[in-house]
């Protein structure tokens, strides 16, 4: 192979490293994309909620039971979170709580169409707004009860946690202090009589 042909192929090496990792770069470059794109609708349609809970009427009410339900979700989250960082024992309920997440996540979409059609229209289904309503008291209720479990258990375990150390506290304390020298014992049983037995000293 000559010289000319070596330098072509080296090129050409170079050339498909530098392909492959501009297709890996755009790649990742159009993942990131879709994600922020993704997270700057959800960022969007939250904003949108608080701004129109802020006003009258049904379509009102169920912006602000969308943006309830977002916050139960978001504390139960949380609260499961810290349960598990701490070690405490959550059994089922990271389970349970992605099924009501999804549930919520469900109910949030038909809140959302509900109160695009009431704006629209201004017409109510009665029917449909009271079926919303019972959903979303069922997955608020369900929320508030995970994490009262959670409180309950993590004030429990404290509890015992704390008596344990008040305990041991009392018997760190009770060894650091300083028990009687017997020597000195002695000496103050032998002086008691003497001091009875010595004659009273006359005034001056």
């Amino acid at each position: 192979m000559s010289t000319i042909d070596t330098l072509l192929m080296i090129i050409l090496v170079i050339f498909l490293i530098f392909l492959i990792l501009g297709g890996v770069g755009l790649y990742f470059a159009i993942k990131l994309g879709r994600a922020a794109t993704r997270k700057a609708r959800e960022a969007s349609s939250k904003i949108a909620a608080h701004v129109n809970a802020m006003g009258t009427g049904e379509a009102a009410e169920v912006e602000r039971m969308r943006v309830g339900l977002r916050r139960e979700v978001s504390l139960t989250r949380q609260a499961l979170d810290q349960a598990t960082a701490r070690g405490w024992s959550v059994g089922e309920l990271p389970a349970l709580v992605r099924e009501v997440a999804e549930h919520a996540e469900a109910l949030d979409a038909q809140l959302g169409m509900y109160a695009r059609q009431s704006r629209a229209t201004g017409a109510t289904d009665h029917v449909t707004l009271e079926r919303l309503r019972d959903h979303h008291a069922k997955l608020t209720s369900s929320c508030a009860r995970i994490r009262a479990d959670l409180l309950g258990d993590q004030v429990s375990q404290s509890s015992h946690g704390i008596e344990e150390l008040r305990a041991r506290t009392e018997i760190e304390l009770e060894a650091r202090r300083a028990a009687p020298d017997p020597l000195d014992e002695i000496d103050s049983l032998y002086r008691r009589p003497l001091d009875r037995n010595r004659p009273p000293e006359d005034p001056a």
